[in-house]
């Protein structure tokens, strides 16, 4: 049986962005022992004000962190000069509904690169209607189920488990088998590692 790491992000979240390089390889090396599940959590919910990407906030954060960190891993990424940024919560819905059609990790990975690559607005349901084509997905019936609100109890459930259960307060956080949390950005050698003592205990 995979061991369960569902992985909590956002998708304004640039370290998210950056960790999904390293998680990829490192379940690629275990070759099926690990089953992924990429979890919503937002950072900002609606009403509460996002940033803008002028700020010093943005601006300091990026220049001394995220920028040279993604350098390191060879990751083209910018700050998006979408401002402010947008809410996620209607991206979050469309992930469901690419999870459906099993396109949850191309659906991740075109919203990661939407925002931190071709500066698109990943709050506007357009948008995300064009990207979800992109990846194969029928975009009238894409953004229909976004317009009825189709995915929007899921979706919130899925929130309430990180933000109230877990108590879930930074991300990315990794939760392997809904125990052990692991926060924060963590190269690949390292989640093999955790990944491998985690099988190796349940087999026990």
């Amino acid at each position: 049986m995979a061991l369960k790491v569902q992985v909590f992000f956002d998708y304004v979240c640039p370290y998210c962005f950056l960790a999904e390089g390293p998680l990829n390889e490192a379940v690629a090396e275990l070759d099926g022992e690990v089953a992924v599940e990429w979890m919503p959590f937002e950072l900002r919910p609606y009403p509460t004000p996002t940033l803008e990407p002028e700020g010093d906030y943005l601006q300091s954060g990026w220049r001394q962190s995220v920028y040279p960190m993604a350098e390191r891993m060879g990751v083209h990424i910018v700050l998006p000069r979408v401002s402010p940024q947008p809410y996620t919560r209607l991206a979050f819905e469309g992930a469901i509904a690419a999870r459906d059609q099993d396109k949850a990790h191309a659906y991740n990975h075109r919203m990661f690169t939407a925002f931190f690559q071709d500066e698109l607005d990943i709050g506007d349901a357009d948008v995300l209607s064009d990207c979800a084509a992109e990846i194969g997905l029928d975009k009238k019936n894409f953004r229909l189920a976004l317009e009825d609100g189709l995915h929007r109890q899921e979706c919130e459930e899925q929130l309430c488990l990180g933000r109230d259960k877990l108590a879930i307060n930074s991300v990315p956080t990794f939760v392997i088998d809904n125990r052990l949390g692991i926060p924060g950005l963590v190269p690949k050698d390292a989640l093999v590692s955790e990944f491998r003592d985690q099988l190796a205990a349940a087999a026990e």
